[in-house]
């Protein structure tokens, strides 16, 4: 079984001003003065969570963990419908990060996450590669438009019955077409009821998707999201209906800034949402990438994916 490393609290932590009247929330935790690493979280909007610390060797990382826009203890929140979501895109993500780094005066640090945090990791330091010093993904994504329609629609071939209802969800000049888009439309009307419906529907299919994992939790998403279904669920339908405001293709088209950067790619051979053929075609173009598939594994893990995250961190920490 993977030992994750015991639980600790940070021993710094604070709200960082990025803009437009939003407030990063950041955590710092394990060693002072070892080597930074940052945590970015999934959803987009799950927000970090305690776990994430113990991936990381306490004496030897300076880890950092933050909450994404709108979402954890970041503020304002997107489950407030004044919350103005044109102020959290990609974009604004990557300034974040950046002047996080700033702010902390760090240098160089590695990056560690894994599905929607997988597509940042990889947008930041495509436009930052001097200030990453090493990547660590799982259930790698790039949330371009091909992704998002096999997830919100192709892999309705294994579970038409549920897809059906999916699709009935969203608004009917949508439901041939983008279907993330039209969720996005359902999570801001003004209706509290009408929100709560799409949130509770999207997070269905979303368990849906996951539930043939053969080590995977049961109702993974909804569970996870029950204290702030409406705040995740609008952050998701808005970043997938715009395939995260990225050119198709561009995060592997533009994969060879890379070169220079080691990275370790780990991938669930059961992950039918998200399929592994992304994460190799990622490492097709990824100069000195590596990619670890993880047989048992779907998108929500198992115990041989943790230790391969484990050890690629472990091996990381005094590079």
């Amino acid at each position: 079984m993977a030992e994750l490393y015991p639980h600790l609290e940070p021993y710094e932590h604070g709200m960082l001003e990025v803009g437009e009247r939003n407030q990063v929330y950041w955590e710092a935790c394990g060693n002072p003065e070892g080597k930074p690493a940052l945590l970015v979280h999934g959803g987009p909007g799950s927000g970090s969570v305690s776990r994430h610390r113990r991936y990381f060797d306490p004496a030897a990382y300076r880890t950092i963990l933050f909450d994404q826009r709108g979402c954890g203890r970041s503020r304002p929140l997107a489950d407030d419908p004044a919350t103005d979501m044109r102020h959290n895109t990609t974009e604004h993500l990557i300034a974040d990060m950046e002047l996080l780094r700033e702010h902390l005066g760090i240098e160089k640090w590695l990056l560690h996450g894994g599905s929607w945090g997988s597509t940042l990791i990889l947008a930041y330091a495509q436009r930052y590669p001097h200030r990453v010093s090493e990547i660590v993904l799982t259930a790698v994504t790039t949330t371009r438009r091909a992704e998002v329609d096999w997830l919100t629609r192709g892999v309705g071939r294994f579970f038409p019955e549920a897809w059906d209802r999916f699709r009935a969800g969203a608004p009917e000049a949508y439901r041939d077409g983008n279907l993330a888009a039209g969720y996005a439309t359902l999570l801001e009307d003004p209706d509290p009821r009408v929100r709560e419906r799409a949130a509770r529907d999207w997070l269905t299919w979303e368990d849906t998707v996951v539930s043939l994992e053969p080590n995977g939790v049961p109702n993974a998403y909804s569970a996870h999201a029950a204290d702030d279904m409406v705040g995740f669920v609008r952050i998701v339908t808005h970043y997938f209906a715009n395939a995260a405001w990225l050119p198709e293709n561009d995060l592997l088209r533009n994969a060879g800034k890379l070169a220079g950067v080691p990275g370790v790619l780990l991938h669930g051979r059961q992950d039918i949402g998200g399929p592994v053929h992304t994460a190799w075609e990622l490492t097709q173009a990824w100069p000195g990438s590596e990619l670890v598939v993880i047989e048992d594994s779907g998108h929500t893990g198992s115990e041989a994916m943790r230790a391969g995250i484990l050890g690629a961190l472990d091996r990381f920490a005094t590079s």
